[in-house]
């Protein structure tokens, strides 16, 4: 029988999730016996694991399923929705909004499609101040409307959704039985993890063209974070081709190179976490608003 939809080459993700959600156990069973230096070292190391997690495994997950047997992807994606500490079919549905709006802009009424616009909670039509972005966007989205859309016209998806989140939190409870300072000492790690995941995603898409699909998304074709993040750099690419396997990423960016040149496809020379780095950003002259309003 067939096992994977797609390559073997998705063993590798799989098996990262699952060292993930391994360490994520060592954390708490171990606590007691490490010193709380290293537990805080650990603990910084937790918060990039949930980012990487999700921008990599997670997200790759969303658009193509691993397993061919739908048992398996169903119990990957309860793995996942431990090991990142949120439902995966909720998130699921959050980023295929994060598609249809490809970071846009608000409408005449102030609302985006996408709900991780980093437009959304901007002003006059700029992207979102980075700080606030990176560290208000955890508290933003509602996990009982996201439910209630999913439920409109998936409601086995959503009963799915809704049993993944409580599963993670019978779990997180078990933990808080068995040693209490644990939980407590990670849960601002996970909420750092969280805040890089959104300081990644400003980056994949600060300085995109929200009008122009090849240009929606920002790149980074740096081959070590491209092998770590099982290709999550390739942003524009991804955006503009959603279905592409991370595998052929760079294939499909060899193919389209000229046509992203054309564009102005914005490339930056950091992983998008150290976006703020990136000389590519720093004194980037002309916001992507201003650049398409000059081009009309």
């Amino acid at each position: 029988m067939k096992i994977f939809a797609h390559t073997r080459w998705d063993v590798a993700p799989v098996l990262a999730a699952v060292a993930h959600l391994a360490f994520n156990i060592y954390l708490i069973v171990g606590f007691g016996s490490r010193p709380l230096w290293l537990s805080a070292v650990l603990g910084v190391l937790y918060a990039i694991s949930i980012s990487w997690n999700i921008n990599s495994i997670s997200h790759n997950f969303i658009h193509t399923p691993y397993f061919k047997p739908r048992w398996m992807n169903y119990a990957f994606s309860l793995l996942e929705s431990v090991a990142i500490g949120f439902s995966q079919t909720y998130y699921h549905w959050v980023h295929m909004r994060h598609h249809s709006g490809n970071s846009d802009r608000p409408d005449e009424k102030g609302d985006t499609i996408d709900l991780l616009s980093i437009y959304r909670h901007g002003r006059n039509g700029e992207p979102e101040n980075v700080w606030s972005y990176t560290f208000v966007s955890f508290f933003r989205d509602s996990i009982g409307d996201i439910h209630k859309a999913i439920a409109r016209t998936r409601p086995l998806e959503a009963k799915w959704g809704r049993f993944e989140l409580y599963f993670f939190l019978a779990l997180a409870l078990a933990a808080l039985v068995y040693d209490w300072k644990a939980l407590l000492f990670f849960v601002p790690f996970y909420y750092l993890g969280n805040c890089l995941s959104s300081l990644n995603g400003y980056y994949e898409h600060l300085h995109g063209d929200p009008d122009e699909p090849i240009a929606w998304g920002v790149s980074s074709h740096k081959p070590f974070y491209n092998w770590l993040w099982f290709g999550n750099g390739y942003h524009a690419e991804h955006h503009y081709r959603p279905r592409t396997h991370w595998t052929k990423l760079h294939a499909l960016h060899e193919q389209i190179k000229e046509e992203q040149e054309q564009a102005g496809v914005h490339v930056i020379s950091t992983c998008h976490a150290l976006g703020f780095m990136a000389k590519e950003n720093l004194g980037f002259e002309g916001s992507s608003t201003e650049a398409s309003h000059d081009a009309r």
